[in-house]
């Protein structure tokens, strides 16, 4: 097929799909998905991903991916059959300042490879590096190299401690947080959720409460957030419910899931809220609490109460971002969706496959989602449409979308 025939028919067919689905989603927020009468839209241009990959990598090749991005608005569905092979997670997501990041590519039980990005420059770091993580304020940055967790004050600034964790962590660690004085970091593995310090490595999730002799720390869908001034720690995974605890890792109230299964948390920006996330397959429930609430916390699970607000009832959270007004949610459909603290839904984003990582810029204008389609895309939020291919109602222009996969010779840019 001539390029120019692929391109006529990569971009209606995108532009047709994309105008559909708008229109169906809107129908169904509006009137209620009871009352869509029609059939679901279809991207047909699976044929075409091949060919247009192969396009995309010349581009590159030529530095032509302006015109190419231009020509070639880019699309989740027709990629699929590629991502089967080549996808991985994008990760760990840490700002550093202007339109820089890092992040790292790869699940806990993988090799990992940690990236730094600047504008659309991707650099690979070094490979002995296993985690990545950011604190809520100050600026501290925590590598996990082999058994030794590095603390620096500014990314590539002095270092300020160094831990050593037990192997008790053997299964990689899903995410790590450092306490914004550089003095603890929080820790989350599916062999427990930990604080180490430089004298401790204490288990604080889950808790033998009865002393079994054949008990185990380790867990399925762990998760855990720290409040921004570091005063709480939330905790949770898919058998006990999400508890809040004391900077000390102390229990001082609990959340039931309201949907089957514990799953994400994240305080608001300025810690007035908490909300928690609960899923069952690809759906769940996020509920939140206010700040007044976190001491004694007991929402029981599956249970309607005056001491909760439901933020949203569709969407398996797997990452999320506080700005000062409201939260942006990633769930396993490969949406980001924003909501405010009564749980109005402001705006939503489609993307495609499930969301693995997200970061905001400072000044809340920037906002970096990776997914577990290899695919790294950077928008800048409330722009404008970059195109008629957008799915989404949220006026969001995307810069551009990195295909980091395995097997290939380099990341390519769309």
């Amino acid at each position: 097929m001539q390029n120019t025939t692929i391109q006529k028919e990569w971009f209606s067919e995108g532009e047709h799909y994309a105008t559909a689905i708008n229109e169906m989603v809107e129908f169904g927020e509006k009137n209620g998905w009871e009352n869509w009468k029609g059939e679901e839209p279809q991207d047909k241009r699976d044929r075409l991903g091949t060919e247009v990959f192969e396009l995309l990598k010349t581009a590159n090749l030529n530095n032509d991916t302006e015109r190419f991005r231009e020509q070639f608005p880019p699309a989740h569905t027709p990629m699929i059959p590629l991502m089967k092979e080549k996808s991985q997670s994008i990760e760990q997501m840490c700002f550093i300042e202007n339109e820089k990041i890092v992040f790292v590519t790869g699940a806990h039980y993988e090799k990992r490879q940690a990236y730094l990005l600047d504008h659309d420059q991707i650099t690979p770091l070094n490979e002995d590096i296993h985690a990545i993580g950011k604190s809520k304020q100050g600026n501290i940055f925590a590598i996990a190299r082999d058994e030794t967790i590095s603390l620096y004050k500014n990314w590539d600034g002095e270092l300020i401690q160094e831990f050593s964790f037990d192997q008790t962590i053997d299964s990689g660690i899903t995410e790590m947080i450092p306490f914004n004085d550089g003095s603890k970091v929080l820790i989350v593995s599916s062999n427990g959720i930990y604080l180490v310090s430089k004298n401790s490595e204490k288990l604080i999730h889950p808790i033998n409460e009865d002393d079994e002799e054949d008990w185990s720390p380790d867990i399925d869908m762990e998760n855990a957030t720290l409040s921004h001034d570091n005063t709480y720690i939330v905790v949770g995974d898919q058998n006990y419910d999400h508890r809040i605890l004391d900077a000390e890792g102390n229990s001082i109230g609990s959340i039931g899931p309201q949907s089957s299964y514990p799953h994400f948390c994240l305080f608001s920006k300025d810690d007035s809220q908490l909300i928690t996330n609960s899923c069952h397959f690809y759906n769940g429930i996020t509920i939140a609490i206010n700040s007044d609430q976190y001491e004694g916390a007991a929402i029981e699970a599956y249970t309607e109460s005056d001491d909760l607000i439901y933020i949203d009832e569709g969407m398996r959270v797997y990452a999320g971002a506080s700005t000062k007004d409201y939260y942006i949610l990633g769930d396993a459909y490969g949406y980001i969706k924003a909501f405010d603290k009564n749980g109005n839904q402001l705006w939503r984003h489609f993307l495609g496959s499930t969301i693995s990582g997200m970061v905001l810029s400072d000044n809340e204008e920037t906002l970096w989602v990776g997914s577990c389609s290899g695919m790294l895309h950077k928008l800048k939020l409330g722009k404008g449409h970059r195109d008629t291919h957008t799915i989404g109602n949220g006026k969001h222009y995307e810069d551009f979308r990195l295909l980091i996969w395995n097997n290939e010779p380099q990341v390519w840019k769309w």
